[in-house]
């Protein structure tokens, strides 16, 4: 459902991808203020089941199906995504993650850092993911 599109452009709109982390840490898998969408650290698990252990590559992909529908639920497009923040706790996954970015912002090329981390909070979390997005207007 768009709520949005019945809200002020200012109100705030918060997404829930349903993780378990959000009501502990307070937090929202993506939130819309205006044509501004945030979409928070994520990862495989991120909807409170864990996918890809130990696959790099199959835990962006499913990073990056959350990120598309948070920002659906936002009302934005992954095409409007203009960042990425990637966060590996092994920088040599960069080629292998970087690929499958590649396969969904390849044509979108937002800017992007990639970054290696020490440790995330599950042991068996390899990559998160952030996003953030600007909604054009119909008129462009």
């Amino acid at each position: 459902m768009n709520e949005h599109s019945t809200k002020p452009m200012s109100e705030r709109v918060k997404v829930s991808s349903g993780s378990p982390y959000e009501p502990i840490i307070g937090f929202s898998r993506a939130v819309r203020v205006g044509n501004i969408v945030a979409v928070g650290g994520t990862t495989a698990g991120s909807g409170g089941k864990m996918v890809g252990v130990g696959d790099p590559a199959a835990q962006t992909r499913a990073i990056l199906e959350i990120i598309g529908k948070a920002l659906r639920d936002a009302g934005a497009r992954l095409e409007d995504v203009i960042r990425t923040r990637i966060y590996l706790v092994d920088i040599a996954h960069w080629q292998v993650v970087g690929r499958v970015h590649g396969e969904v912002f390849g044509d979108i090329r937002p800017a992007a850092s990639i970054l290696e981390v020490s440790r995330f909070i599950n042991p068996d979390w390899l990559v998160e993911i952030e996003a953030d997005a600007v909604i054009q207007s119909a008129g462009g």
